[in-house]
């Protein structure tokens, strides 16, 4: 059995066009309701991506930040209407590493469609159910909220100095989230935020204390440090990092650069440094943020103040529409209603 799906596809940058097809109706078919604008979706939607990944990866559907409402299962395990959030990481068998390293693993919205389209077929591990109070609006990014869940799950594996003073470089979207996280699960430490923009700063209304990166204190020392600055910047920001944490620390990575970024190595073997790279995320995280809400709910709150722009989506001249307000956004979450 068939039905007909409308995807919306990315064909070249800033152009978006219509494409039918027929859907089998196996696994999960699910309805998406709001979804959330990502920078690497906006390097697709503007053409910053290098010229040979655009015509490999074009056309299609962007966004791998998500929820909607289950339309169909034949796998018994959702009721039509329950609400989830949709996991774009897709593995492709097993493997030694964790599926969102994997090789064999797809990406939604990178490797394949992402989830602008009026249904999305899933296997059933590729959802999770949300207790039907969640702020929806928010909900849209726990996708990005399972990237900062893993990272942090990680360094708390690796980690063996004390954790007494974690800094976060970066004031934006990534850099609030994990720094709102480090302060949910360790709220004993000290957590501390470098960023370039006092206005974004000042949203760190949790965080301990607040500095921009020109003006810290003499003296100022780390235990462990989280950068999420990413591109050309993650040189300075890493440089930082290196001179202010303490001995046998760890520099958890999560920002994303196009470019090689050096790095000041003499000092990470004086130091004893341990660089952790983070990125993605899979199902495990996905739970874990979603229980993690559910046992504290102020977060919500916090997390609210992300958001800039939400934006109803009808048709594909609302799309464009959202992701030039997303662009000219210095700081927040895109939101868009979708009502495809």
């Amino acid at each position: 059995m068939e039905m007909i799906n409308v995807s919306y596809r990315l064909k070249s940058p800033k152009f978006f066009e219509e494409d039918i097809d027929e859907m089998e109706l196996d696994g999960v078919i699910v309805r998406p309701t709001y979804l959330s604008i990502c920078q690497a979706d906006q390097r697709y939607y503007q053409g910053l991506r290098p010229i040979e990944v655009l015509e490999k990866k074009l056309p299609m559907a962007l966004i791998h930040e998500g929820i909607g409402e289950v339309v169909f299962d034949c796998s018994s395990n959702f009721n039509v209407g329950d609400k989830v959030v949709m996991i774009p990481n897709t593995p492709q068998g097993e493997d030694v590493c964790r599926a969102n390293y994997s090789y064999k693993s797809k990406f939604r919205g990178s490797g394949f469609d992402g989830f602008t389209s009026d249904l999305v077929k899933l296997e059933p591990d590729r959802l999770v159910k949300l207790p039907d109070d969640f702020n929806m609006h928010v909900s849209a990014f726990i996708e990005l909220m399972s990237v900062a869940y893993q990272g942090i799950t990680k360094f708390s594996e690796i980690a063996i100095t004390p954790k007494e003073v974690l800094g976060v470089w970066g004031d934006g979207n990534l850099g609030f989230i994990t720094a709102l996280f480090l302060k949910e699960k360790f709220p004993e430490s000290k957590i501390m935020v470098f960023g370039k923009h006092l206005e974004n700063l000042n949203s760190f209304s949790f965080a301990d204390a607040i500095y921009q990166i020109h003006n810290v204190p003499q003296g100022l020392v780390i235990d462990h440090a989280f950068e999420c600055v990413g591109s050309s910047a993650s040189q300075s920001a890493i440089d930082q990092i290196i001179d202010l944490i303490n001995p046998q620390g760890t520099i958890n990575l999560f920002g994303v650069s196009e470019y090689p970024v050096p790095i000041n190595t003499r000092m990470v073997l004086e130091k004893g440094l341990t660089i952790q790279g983070n990125s993605r995320s899979d199902r495990e995280d996905f739970v874990g943020v979603v229980k993690t809400l559910e046992q504290n709910s102020q977060l919500f709150e916090y997390l609210e103040k992300l958001i800039t722009n939400i934006c109803e989506i009808n048709t594909l001249d609302d799309l464009k529409d959202a992701f030039n307000k997303d662009y000219i956004s210095r700081f927040g979450k895109t939101i868009l209603k979708w009502n495809k």
